[in-house]
């Protein structure tokens, strides 16, 4: 077992991983053997998992999504809030006798919970069966990992402090073949008070433009017809980088992108989205007319004890000028209730902003206490039953705005691109708007990944119901 450590990444550790990948791939390589990942939280950890489902599948293993057919299972972990971590730790202690029946399984963990000491304390104690445990910063590293777990018979656990380079060219598996995530940058600089990503995921570190523009350029020649751009904040994108550019400049480039069609990207931090953003986002034919915008809390004293650097005066300007520049453009964000010290003055100025917004969709959160977090510490918690009934007020005007929002677009016929056959009904495609709104169409399925023409028929509170346009 490896000790905390900061290390510098050497611009050749791709290559040395895929050597080893290959070395894995000579003994593992056809035996049958199946792995399953389970990915909590945010589209990040998603864009990791695909990079570990990449590397595993190099390596001869094959996917499964039952768990009780694996032979290697990954937990790619969340902290941001608790209940995510109470799943790892229940699904764990129901995995503790598999090895008893199955002499190659292994058990893996990373992610974001790995990053916390009393996340490790607690894994050795009363979980010390699992194989590999690594953290946010090495997800490249694994097949090193693996190679130590199989060669030694011993546990193995390294977790990162930091890391100063982003290490590319590494095998990964995306789930579609005409759309795809890409980060531009990793970490965060902002340290909101209730907020535990920065402690472990680090701080902002931007990939080089021209790196983000190549891998994009090899998407689009592979069939990719639609780019998510991934970052804690992506509106601070460049900053760090020898040469700083903007994202609005960024986006300029990336629209440049012959065969590209759709640019999405999230998540925008209210602060740091600049007039220059708008400009380019109305005036760029490809940028999608969509904005996730957490505002987190109505009321300007919360804001300030959040660390969020915006006022509620200030953030419904900012939507004003968004609103102006791209009248096609749908909102959403992200809110939390029960903030320490919050009233219910400042829980109906959270209800004000959504009434003036009119999001089309929202993720309300009831605030969740993460150590190490100065939140975490504040004076004034709220009762747990006054935050659920605040909690229940807010998602019945969140549903009823929303069910408003996709109302309008009965009797208009939108472009759709169809992503996957409906999980309940395998004659209905589901796919998204450019507004990033949901659609279900009966449609055949070989229009799975093309843009359709769908006339819009009726609307539920989170989804549209359309049919193929005529």
């Amino acid at each position: 077992m490896s000790e905390r450590k900061v290390i510098n990444v050497s611009t050749k550790e791709a290559q040395r991983q895929n050597e080893i990948i290959n070395i894995l791939a000579q003994h593992i390589s056809g035996k049958g053997l199946q792995y399953c990942i389970s990915t909590f939280g945010c589209q990040m950890n998603a864009r990791d998992s695909e990079k570990i489902e990449g590397m595993l599948e190099q390596i001869g293993y094959t996917k499964t999504e039952n768990e009780e057919e694996a032979d290697f299972i990954i937990y790619n972990t969340c902290c941001v809030r608790e209940n995510a971590e109470l799943k790892i730790y229940g699904r764990l202690g129901a995995l503790k006798g598999r090895r008893k029946k199955n002499p190659n399984f292994m058990i893996a963990l990373c992610g974001c919970m790995m990053q916390q000491d009393i996340v490790l304390d607690t894994l050795k104690k009363k979980f010390n069966f699992i194989d590999i445990i690594f953290g946010t910063y090495n997800i490249y590293k694994l097949p090193e990992l693996l190679q130590t777990r199989l060669e030694t018979k011993q546990n193995v656990i390294d977790i990162w402090d930091s890391y100063q380079d982003i290490v590319e060219d590494l095998p990964d598996s995306r789930k579609y073949d005409f759309k795809a995530c890409v980060n531009i940058m990793y970490g965060c600089n902002n340290f909101c008070t209730y907020c535990i990503v920065p402690y472990v995921r680090g701080r902002e570190r931007s990939r080089k433009p021209e790196d983000i523009v190549t891998e994009i350029k090899a998407l689009v020649s592979e069939g990719v017809k639609e780019i998510m751009l991934l970052g804690q904040n992506v509106n601070s994108y460049g900053k760090t980088l020898d040469e700083p550019i903007s994202f609005a400049e960024l986006l300029k480039q990336i629209n440049a992108i012959e065969g590209l069609k759709r640019i999405r990207f999230m998540t925008s931090h209210p602060k740091d989205l600049s007039d220059e953003l708008i400009e380019v986002m109305a005036s760029c034919d490809k940028i999608c007319p969509s904005v996730h915008l957490p505002f987190q809390s109505g009321s300007t004293k919360l804001l300030k004890k959040m660390n969020r650097h915006y006022t509620k005066e200030s953030y419904l300007e900012l939507v004003r000028k968004i609103k102006a520049a791209i009248p096609r453009v749908e909102l959403t964000t992200d809110i939390i209730v029960g903030f320490p010290g919050e009233t219910e003055e400042d829980f109906l100025d959270t209800m004000e902003v959504v009434e003036k917004v009119h999001y089309a969709s929202a993720f309300t959160f009831i605030y969740s206490k993460r150590t190490g977090t100065p939140a975490a510490t504040m004076e004034d918690q709220v009762p747990e039953d006054v935050t659920k009934e605040r909690f229940n007020r807010l998602l019945a005007l969140v549903n009823k705005q929303s069910a408003a929002t996709l109302h309008k677009y009965v009797g208009q016929t939108v472009e759709v691109l169809f992503e996957e056959v409906s999980k309940q009904d395998d004659n209905v495609l589901s796919g998204r708007t450019d507004t990033g709104l949901l659609v279900n169409t009966p449609a055949p399925k070989e229009y799975v990944g093309k843009f359709v023409k769908v006339h819009i028929v009726d609307n539920k509170t989170h989804y549209l119901i359309g049919e193929l346009a005529r």
